[in-house]
């Protein structure tokens, strides 16, 4: 009889104030592998409680200043510090990402992990250019005097990220908030909560920050995620994910005036151009479309291709998405692995088959890869044709492996079309002429716009939304300045009483 080899099934705990400890109900739950459906971890089911007491202890820690009043080239080096020992310590977390999340290991080994640990480094490098004092400019009118801004943290930061890049989201809130002095408190997805949680276990193997500085709780998204906005020991709420949860949490937020920064959905167009480089724009459009299965808020899946190469464009396209590898996400062979749950993987199907009902052509793709078996979230790359603008997946994010082709006369048509999105997060053009893209690109209403490329997300640069895709900024000097506030100090310079007519307003 053969041997029947269980999953190895990995217990975590959450990272409260310094400690690793469980919720507070005891409860706990079952993390899933979506390529095997499987159970391969077991974490705390926090609630309300868990939040309130990682609010408590950020607070604490904000307060007693052992954090926020270090130099920021203090903190700097310190991070610089553990950026090392991620390195150090990282080597099977790109496993961990895949067997999680469903990302393909060439995909969280060449990308997301590597880059995680760069762009925590590379944020709290930035961080020196921020200027903590900045002098304005002498003015003697009403009276002369001393004027200058001080910047300060913002206090107690939390951040909620989604289940599409766990390792990446979490270094995004977290490293931004410490970086600039603040306390922060991170919630991943319940899906995707394990590396985070390794995050935190080598943030506290070094010892180098002051307890409840950083702080990691899991669990169910309404009852944790309400108290982190609603806390009024809460000054920022920084969060990634869908729109519609975007929108209650900046209600919520508003209960309490806090800063908020959104990173919400997106129906990214990506424009190619009559005098493009085809074999380059369907290699970019498919890497637009299919890289995470799709689960990227910025993939380009409106994709219009002007009508004089439509058709070879098409052709092309089809065709090596036919080819493309779907399979297990630790094989290195695999091109595209499953989409992150049943729930997800059910919302994705209907929107395709609603397509068909929409007279959509399903050029490929539309249900499961052959081979694929029974187990596992997989859907192979679905390209759709011959729907109208206005049509639901044409208009609506699916946050899977589908793209919808259309095609276009002229430039002017092409940019009013594009920007008829409720949605303005990215957006990307493929031409030759380089002066011709920057045209249409600087027409978009988008928050990043891709020449000739995709996906290329810039550490320096900032990432986010116009329109119902977002608020505020992430990553470079702009997403930094988004966790502090700033203070305008004035200085009287010895001006007499009897010249300061404005008093007299009141006193005469």
């Amino acid at each position: 009889m053969a041997t029947v080899v269980e999953p190895q099934v990995t217990t975590y705990q959450q990272y409260i104030d310094g400690a690793w400890v469980g919720a507070a109900s005891g409860d706990t739950y079952e993390v899933i592998n979506p390529s095997t459906e499987e159970v391969i971890a077991r974490v705390p089911s926090g609630g309300r409680a868990d939040a309130a007491r990682a609010v408590a202890a950020a607070r604490r820690s904000f307060e007693a200043g052992d954090w926020r009043n270090k130099t920021q080239a203090q903190r700097t080096e310190i991070m610089y510090q553990i950026a090392r020992h991620l390195q150090e310590v990282s080597g099977d977390w790109a496993m961990v990402e895949s067997q999680n999340s469903g990302g393909t290991i060439r995909k969280t080994s060449v990308a997301d992990v590597p880059l995680a640990i760069e762009h925590f480094r590379s944020l709290a490098e930035q961080a020196l250019q921020i200027p903590w004092y900045e002098p304005l400019p002498w003015i003697d009118i009403p009276n002369v005097s001393w004027n200058f801004v001080q910047r300060e943290p913002v206090g107690v930061c939390t951040g909620i990220v989604p289940w599409n890049f766990p390792i990446m989201m979490a270094v995004w809130k977290i490293a931004p908030a410490i970086a600039m002095g603040n306390s922060a408190v991170l919630k991943p997805s319940p899906l995707t909560p394990l590396t985070a949680l390794l995050l935190a276990r080598a943030i506290d193997e070094t010892g180098l920050l002051p307890r409840g500085v950083v702080n990691v709780i899991t669990g169910p998204g309404t009852d944790i995620g309400e108290e982190l906005v609603g806390n009024p020991d809460v000054d920022k709420v920084a969060f990634t994910g869908s729109t519609a949860t975007g929108r209650r949490i900046l209600e919520m937020a508003a209960q309490t005036i806090k800063k908020v920064t959104l990173e919400l959905g997106g129906k990214s167009a990506n424009i190619v151009c009559a005098d493009a480089d085809v074999d380059l724009a369907v290699d970019g459009s498919l890497f637009a479309t299919f890289f995470h299965q799709g689960q990227v808020c910025e993939s380009g899946t409106r994709v219009y291709v002007h009508e004089s190469i439509y058709d070879g464009f098409l052709a092309k396209m089809v065709d090596k998405a036919k080819s493309l590898v779907v399979g297990d996400p630790t094989d290195f062979s695999s091109q595209v692995g499953p989409v992150i749950s049943r729930a997800q993987y059910d919302k994705i199907m209907a929107a395709i088959e609603r397509a068909r009902g929409d007279g959509g052509v399903i050029e490929c793709g539309g249900g499961r890869p052959a081979g694929a078996g029974d187990k596992g979230f997989y859907i192979a790359p679905t390209v759709i044709t011959g729907l109208p603008d206005g049509s639901a997946a044409s208009c609506d994010e699916i946050f899977g492996p589908v793209v919808v082709v259309h095609r276009f006369s002229d430039e002017g048509e092409v940019v009013a079309r594009a920007n008829g999105s409720m949605y303005g997060l990215a957006g990307g053009v493929w031409s030759r002429d380089t002066r011709r893209a920057i045209g249409i690109a600087k027409q978009l209403r988008t928050g990043t716009v891709w020449v000739n490329d995709w996906h290329m997300i810039n550490v320096l640069a900032p990432f986010g939304g116009y329109k119902q895709s977002g608020l505020g900024r992430e990553l470079g000097t702009y997403g930094l300045k988004e966790y502090t506030e700033v203070k305008h100090i004035h200085v009287d310079q010895g001006v007499p009483r009897a010249e300061r007519f404005f008093y007299d307003v009141v006193l005469s």
